[in-house]
């Protein structure tokens, strides 16, 4: 039966083991894009610096 012990505690310190080594799945990032700088032609139309969008 000592065997037996031995086993299922390798077994739980295993398991303990495994649930800690993985990692959580990562969150999706909602946040928009920063804004784009103004290409050569829109500052060529709107002068510089280029209108705000709301």
């Amino acid at each position: 039966m000592f065997p037996a012990l031995h086993l299922a505690l390798a077994g739980l310190i295993l398991a303990v083991v495994a649930a800690c080594a993985t990692s959580p799945a990562s969150t999706p990032d909602f946040a928009p894009p920063p804004p784009r700088a103004p290409d050569a032609k829109t500052q060529l139309e709107y002068g510089t610096p280029a209108p705000r969008r709301s």
